[in-house]
């Protein structure tokens, strides 16, 4: 098959045009005295007789012809993607088979598949432009198995880890991991793999995620559970209470101890400001509870206004940390309770606003002028001048 053959398949045209074009350029697999048969079927559903609709107008005649083009939709993505073409054009016949596709039809995956595996080999995902949250949509509008949509999302992963991509491919196996039922037997070792990427990750900070996930949950004898506990809830001490007495874990999963220090204390410094939102934390504070010494204090908070963990102020005249705003690690009882008294403290701060606010609108109005008196008469009503007083001696 030549770039020739290739470049105008399924791109313009009518539908009657486009379906005709697609299925020749099938037919070039082929021996050439094996094409007529095999293209007649396709002629047969197009071709207009007396008293039909046109095509263009018959929804019946259409759908019979487009699935009678997905019964080979193996036979063209094998055909498009060994063809000599240059991979635009492969994205392009690709893209428009994807399109052309019923919306909720299950054929849409091996498409979609097709199109991962062509940019994958071409370094290119990133000229896919599609967002995780669109092909989890995507996912569930598709009339494939459970195990269908499992092997799609780990393929997706698979592809972004290669690519260097790690944080797309964290976004895939959450949802990878996510599609696995609890029992299954693969359930457990891909949980595990999924909380060692989150605590390998220099920028995962957010762990709460993990605990929503059925596997991971199923999974609390994994010997990555108790760590993972521990960055969701806990600090430094215990941290390194769990990492004297697992070094070989922390090999086997190939973690980096250094990193992880680095992550619970930036985590232990979002927990505190958490507590504190709204008030200045002297450095001490601060240097107590990730264990540094109060020189290192800013370095550390710079560190996680960079990771988005808090906002804040810090003042080195006074040394105190002025705590704006700070991340939770897990938003349960606790931290609901911590938002409602915050909510209930600006409530009560936002009514003294608007008791001086009223207050001094009602210094500032001037007094109202003296109404003028009126007389009603019967040919109407007068306004009264007022006479001068008399002064009664």
């Amino acid at each position: 098959m030549s770039v020739t053959d290739a470049v105008s398949v399924f791109a313009e045209g009518t539908f009657e045009e486009q379906i005709l074009e697609l299925v020749n350029y099938l037919a070039l697999s082929l021996p050439e005295d094996q094409r007529p048969n095999y293209v007649q079927p396709f002629q047969d559903v197009l071709t207009t007789q007396e008293g039909q609709k046109p095509i263009e107008k018959d929804e019946e005649r259409r759908r019979k012809a487009l699935t009678l083009v997905l019964e080979q939709l193996a036979t063209l993505l094998q055909t498009v993607a060994s063809a000599d073409a240059p991979s635009s054009i492969k994205y392009r016949i690709l893209s428009n088979i994807f399109n052309a596709t019923p919306r909720k039809s299950g054929l849409r995956l091996p498409v979609h598949r097709a199109l991962i595996e062509l940019a994958s080999a071409n370094d290119e995902l990133d000229h896919l432009a599609v967002s995780v949250s669109e092909v989890e949509k995507w996912l569930s509008e598709w009339d494939v198995s459970v195990d269908e949509k499992t092997s799609f999302l780990k393929t997706l992963f698979d592809v972004y880890t290669k690519s260097g991509d790690l944080d797309t491919s964290y976004l895939y196996q959450l949802s990878y991991v996510r599609s696995i039922p609890p029992s299954s037997p693969s359930a457990e070792s891909a949980a595990g793999e999924l909380i060692a990427t989150a605590l390998r990750s220099p920028t995962t900070f957010d762990f709460d995620p993990l605990f929503r996930l059925d596997a991971v949950v199923a999974a609390k004898n994994h010997e990555l559970f108790p760590l993972l506990q521990i960055f969701l809830n806990d600090g430094l001490s215990q941290y390194q209470d769990w990492e004297s007495g697992h070094a070989d874990v922390i090999s086997k999963y190939n973690l980096d101890k250094t990193q992880l220090e680095r992550k619970i204390r930036l985590l232990s410094l979002a927990t505190l400001g958490f507590q504190n939102v709204g008030r200045d934390l002297p450095y001490s504070a601060v240097a107590s509870a990730i264990q540094v010494e109060e020189s290192q204090v800013e370095r550390w908070v710079i560190d996680a206004i960079r990771a988005g963990l808090i906002t804040s102020k810090i003042s080195q005249t006074t040394r105190t940390l002025h705590i704006i705003r700070a991340t939770a690690r897990a938003f349960e009882r606790d931290q609901w309770e911590a938002l409602e008294k915050r909510l209930v403290a600006w409530k009560t701060g936002l009514s003294s606003v608007l008791e001086v606010v009223v207050a001094a609108k009602k210094r500032n109005v001037p007094e109202a002028p003296a109404a003028t008196p009126v007389t009603v008469t019967p040919t109407g009503i007068e306004a009264s001048t007022p006479q001068p007083q008399e002064t009664v001696a």
